[in-house]
């Protein structure tokens, strides 16, 4: 049996075993386990361990940690100063209902569209107290979150997303379609980002109470109904030290400290640098006004950022499986059963489908776009196929991954954004966005055969 069928077999048990239990990280950890044995045997405890310190060291995950663990340096703060209050008690005057409650979560993150993780994080912090006040279930706080992170990133070209599958894209069969850079030929792609632009539609339908409530998020809102918690009680844990609402809040604690994290974050295209400047803020604004004393400041940076650990264990785990799996050739694997199935007409609708198995498996949706970019466009390109419409796929392929993995960082930073169980989140906006990845594929195939 090939290793990458293998991987499959793991995927499936992780897939399988987190529903079930809920418990996504123990599961995660246990996949990465059995692929590193099949990989490893009896040299598998050393060679774990190197994955793991891998995973830890990367450059890019040890710049997540570092923005995962001062945001929520930052939450604790911002609680503390009572500023999420001030703008809870301001925001409570201009959202009457629950309806323009979601439409303001909506709006904001629409609004704070340079990268998702400062999308899913900012309007978290800024709504989760208004959601509660006017009792509408965490889960669709968490829904709207991943909805308007990565589908809203992809569709816009001036984000942290549409600079990486740019600069992808550039290449030489770019160049032979007559584009003359990667951005020129992103540009042309939007039009056909089907899945982002209709999970947007979703979303929208959505908060206007349009799109009906269905399997896990029904039970949430009826739980609501029924008994008044905003959360479950297997979310009660993520919500024990929830501060008393007052309505002694001050807006400006809460708006500037945030406002100079989101324009940095834009600015300098930076999150991190904006966390920290964001920090200074709060240590300049909190304490000559005694509002807090010094020794409470650093005690919120230690408390804050050891509250996002559970996502660093969660992330971790998905970081080790996705390496395992990419040992194994799970890539490989999917491409060639894929491969006899291709042809120029169905080639975006295969590309997109691809695309959202891998990025679903692995969590990983630019590492899997990375991967299979120089093999998807060089084919396209000698099947004569619609190139343009191929990386639209590409990208919605990677957009589904973000938004619908369990164990995404998108996802995961949703879940905790609104402080619930992960597998509550997943489990309850996979009914949308499973019917937006449907229609998006008959898009695909539609607009293939007829611009083939």
């Amino acid at each position: 049996m090939s290793t990458g069928l293998i991987s499959v077999i793991i995927i499936c048990i992780v897939i399988v075993g987190a529903i079930t239990t809920k418990r996504c990280t123990e599961f995660l950890f246990l996949g990465s386990i059995l692929g590193a044995l099949v990989l490893f045997g009896r040299h598998m405890p050393m060679e774990y361990v190197g994955i793991l310190e891998t995973v830890v060291g990367d450059e890019d995950n040890v710049w997540l940690w570092l923005v995962c663990g001062l945001f929520g340096s930052l939450i604790a703060l911002l609680q503390a100063s009572k500023g999420t209050f001030g703008f809870q008690k301001i925001m409570d005057k201009l959202c009457k209902t629950k309806r323009m409650t979601m439409l303001a979560s909506f709006v904001l993150g629409i609004l704070i569209f340079v990268d998702d993780y400062l999308n899913v994080l900012t309007v978290g912090v800024c709504m989760k107290g208004l959601y509660d006040k006017k009792k509408i279930p965490r889960e669709s706080l968490a829904y709207v979150l991943d909805s308007t992170g990565a589908p809203v990133c992809v569709i816009l070209p001036f984000t942290t997303w549409s600079v990486f599958y740019a600069n992808l894209f550039y290449n030489e069969e770019l160049v032979n379609t007559n584009f003359s850079s990667g951005f020129n030929a992103y540009i042309h792609a939007i039009p056909y980002l089907f899945y982002p632009f209709i999970a947007i539609l979703f979303v929208f339908l959505f908060c206007m109470g349009w799109m009906p409530k269905l399997g896990t998020m029904k039970k949430a809102y009826k739980r609501v109904e029924e008994t008044g918690m905003v959360y479950s009680e297997a979310s009660k844990k993520y919500n024990m030290d929830e501060p008393e609402y007052t309505e002694e809040g001050n807006i400006w604690n809460f708006l500037i400290p945030i406002g100079v994290l989101v324009f940095l974050g834009i600015y300098t295209g930076e999150i991190l640098l904006g966390v920290l400047a964001a920090l200074v803020v709060c240590l300049v604004m909190y304490v000559p006004r005694k509002l807090i004393t010094m020794e409470e400041f650093f005690n919120c940076l230690v408390s804050g950022f050891g509250s996002m650990l559970s996502i660093f264990f969660m992330l971790v785990g998905a970081f080790s499986l996705a390496n395992v799996c990419s040992q194994m050739g799970l890539t490989e694997y999917l491409i060639g059963l894929v491969a006899p199935f291709i042809s120029a007409a169905a080639f975006p609708a295969i590309a997109f489908l691809l695309l959202s198995v891998l990025a679903f498996v692995t969590g990983s949706n630019w590492g899997m776009s990375a991967v299979v970019i120089p093999i998807l466009i060089p084919m396209c390109a000698a099947l004569d196929g619609n190139v343009i419409l191929t990386m639209a796929a590409i990208i919605s392929g990677g957009a589904f991954g973000s938004h619908a993995c369990f164990y995404t960082d998108a996802t995961v930073l949703s879940s905790n954004a609104a402080c619930i169980e992960n597998m509550e989140h997943a489990m309850s906006q996979w009914p949308y966005v499973f019917i937006a990845a449907a229609i998006s594929t008959v898009l695909f195939l539609v607009f293939g055969f007829s611009m083939a």
